[in-house]
């Protein structure tokens, strides 16, 4: 059984630690966010985040970068991410100068009994692909669609693929039926919150919603080669 508790759109609110240690504690699980837990933005930055080391001592295990998390600026997204001592991923986001990007496309992480989890994360693009904003600053944003379904095709069928989404509820609708291979989405930025996943073309969408009010609790079990969930929960952090 794989367990993963999401968490999506903080904003810089610091009550959760608390209750997600508890929560991991009394139920054990892989612990995620899906972008947006810093004040910063794309434009606006910030020398220092209160809840970087937080986030650390609450234990995610991996995040997806939101646009608070990415900047314009390369050198910000560095300088944001090397205070982040949890993994972080994207992988529509590269750099056309070849610059080392300080975050991975994808992240494999052992769930337990044997079960491996492969976490992708997607950001929504801030500018078209070839657009001139590219020799500006350097970022490519690929179509997420595109590489959900690169990574699909590379993921063997025994590892169990979420995409950590930052594109929105429609968008997250729209990758579902172009990507069925998925076996979960969880998904931020759009601040919906769904009391029950919502199956598109047989891929579940979960949204937890924003400010830290929530986490939801999504167990799998894998049945005749595909993770199904057999439980879940929005647990109030409140």
């Amino acid at each position: 059984m794989i367990r993963i508790y999401h968490t999506s759109d903080l904003h810089d609110r610091r009550h959760v630690v608390a209750p997600l240690r508890r929560l991991r504690a009394a139920r054990p699980g892989l612990l995620v966010d899906c972008g947006d837990a810093l004040r910063g933005s794309q434009t606006v930055y910030f020398p220092r985040e209160p809840i970087v080391p937080l986030l650390d001592a609450a234990g995610y295990d991996v995040g997806g970068l939101g646009n608070r998390e990415f900047h314009y600026v390369f050198a910000a997204v560095r300088a944001r991410l090397r205070a982040i001592h949890h993994p972080m991923v994207c992988a529509n986001l590269v750099d056309v100068r070849g610059r080392a990007l300080p975050f991975a496309a994808d992240l494999v992480v052992e769930a337990g009994g044997g079960e491996r989890v492969r976490f992708f994360g997607l950001l929504v693009p801030q500018y078209r692909d070839g657009s001139p904003w590219e020799r500006v600053f350097g970022w490519r944003f690929r179509d997420p669609l595109t590489v959900a379904a690169e990574i699909a095709r590379t993921t063997p069928p025994e590892v169990t693929l979420v995409a950590l989404s930052h594109l929105g509820l429609r968008a997250d609708r729209a990758l579902a039926q172009h990507v069925p291979r998925l076996e979960l989405i969880l998904g931020g930025h759009s601040h919906d919150t769904l009391p029950q996943p919502e199956l598109v073309a047989g891929v579940p969408i979960v949204h937890v919603g924003p400010y830290g009010a929530f986490a939801s609790r999504t167990e799998l079990v894998r049945d005749g080669g595909r993770a199904r969930i057999v439980d879940f929960a929005l647990e109030p952090l409140r």
